[in-house]
């Protein structure tokens, strides 16, 4: 796995260490099987940004200390520049850049997420405290929550509760790129 996941995991596992967590403990509050739990502490496989904010809520640090080991700092304002947000590469076919990493107490979480396209019909799975609003910047994306079928194109934006099952796919053979916010 990577040294970014590598770093996450060791997070996670410092931060429930600190509070005197067991791990049958708080895989059972976070509703995870206690071996999934011990496989994302592990480093060894990839992490799902829904896990990572439901232990950012549970500990109640910022997402991107998670993500990056620094606390956000700013208060008034915060500008990312283009390409220069915090990358959280889980898998191959996902890419999420956080838009806010620097900025402290936020009420949401903005991504510029890319979506490499797969000739493989499998789809990823996600789901996660709260709503989230996706706007489409570049390609064709087929987006399924609980069964049913979107077909979202450039400009096409979509609003729904993240606490249902939900996946993104890449369509035409290209990439997709859209701004997710989670509130």
């Amino acid at each position: 796995m990577s040294e970014q996941i590598r770093q996450i995991s060791e997070r996670i596992k410092e931060l429930r260490e600190i509070l005197g967590i067991s791990v049958e403990s708080l895989s059972k509050e976070l509703n995870i099987a206690k071996e999934t739990y011990l496989e994302y502490e592990s480093g060894n496989v990839d992490i799902p940004v829904s896990f990572l904010y439901k232990i950012a809520a549970r500990f109640d640090v910022e997402l991107s200390e998670i993500l990056t080991g620094e606390a956000p700092k700013l208060r008034t304002y915060s500008v990312v520049r283009k390409n220069k947000g915090v990358s959280v590469e889980r898998r191959k076919d996902y890419k999420y850049q956080s838009l806010a990493y620097n900025f402290v107490n936020k009420k949401i979480e903005p991504f510029l997420v890319t979506v490499e396209p797969d000739s493989n019909d499998e789809m990823h799975y996600n789901s996660h405290p709260g709503q989230e609003f996706n706007y489409v910047i570049e390609g064709t994306l087929k987006v399924l929550i609980n069964g049913h079928e979107i077909i979202l194109n450039e400009g096409d934006s979509l609003f729904f509760d993240s606490g249902e099952k939900h996946g993104m796919k890449a369509l035409n053979g290209k990439v997709a790129k859209f701004l997710a916010v989670i509130i």
